[in-house]
Order: C-alpha cells, then sequence, then structure tokens
C-alpha cells in the first residue's frame, strides 16, 4: 500500500476502498491507514492541494466542481478551503476569460440568446460561478 499511495496522491477514502476490495477485515484495514497517515504516505490536505491545483490549470474546473469532487472524496471542509485559498483570483478571472474566448468561437449558434445559453451551461457544468459567466458574457456576446 505505501507503494500505492506513493505512486500518486491519493485520499483516505480511494485507500479505503482498495484495501476493502482486497477483502482485508476492518480492524487490518484501520492498521494499515493509520501507519500510511503516520509515515506521510496518506495527507488529506497535500492530496486536495494536488487535487485542486491538477484539475484547475489542467481541466479548468471553477471552484464550485472542485468542491463538489473533494467533498464526494470526503476531503474535510478545512483542506478544501485551504485548497481552493491556493488559486491566485487573477489566474482564476485570466481563465475563465480564456474559456468563454474559446467556447464563444466553438459554438456556431446564431441567435445571440441560444448561444448565451450554450456558453453559460457549460461553464456552469466544469463548476464556474454564475454571477462570473455571465459578466463575461456581456463582454463577449
Amino acid at each position: 500500500m505505501e507503494i500505492f499511495c506513493a505512486y500518486q496522491e491519493r485520499c483516505h477514502k480511494e485507500v479505503r476502498a482498495k484495501l476493502m476490495s482486497m477483502n482485508m477485515i476492518p480492524q487490518v484495514i484501520d492498521t494499515i491507514m493509520v501507519h500510511l497517515i503516520e509515515h506521510n504516505y496518506l495527507n488529506e490536505e497535500r492530496f486536495a492541494m494536488t487535487f485542486v491545483r491538477g484539475k484547475f490549470r489542467i481541466k479548468k474546473w471553477g471552484k464550485n466542481r472542485l468542491k463538489r469532487e473533494l467533498k464526494f472524496r470526503d476531503i474535510s471542509n478545512y483542506s478544501i478551503t485551504k485548497a481552493i485559498n491556493q488559486i491566485g483570483e487573477t489566474e482564476y478571472l485570466k481563465t475563465l476569460d480564456e474559456l468563454v474566448i474559446k467556447r464563444v468561437a466553438q459554438v456556431k449558434e446564431t441567435n445571440k440568446y441560444k448561444k448565451r445559453k450554450k456558453v453559460a451551461d457549460y461553464l456552469l457544468y466544469r463548476g464556474w460561478e454564475s454571477h462570473l459567466i455571465y459578466e463575461k458574457l456581456n463582454e463577449y456576446v
């Protein structure tokens, strides 16, 4: 399990599921989890920071989607907040700006309102805040 956790950052839920899939009894699972945490193979806060950085920079997810995904993985609110706060406001807005420009160019809708809706739906799915989306759409569409 040390190799499993050293290969890439893992959340507690993921490691516990892996151990359960190996048909281990709960006492052994708890012992292994404690060992991994004590030897710093498993760190919830570090996982959250890495997850947020990666999904924001590579998949261009917004804060809402990032929070939802971390909650799904049973990460604490403290770790979620700390991880989300590492995203700089200027970098966040710049990324949204780039996404809006790119998506507006991709959508081949002639009706202005349908085009706005398609772009907004795309960005909402990716977890961007609605007030930011509509501000940007007012600039570009």
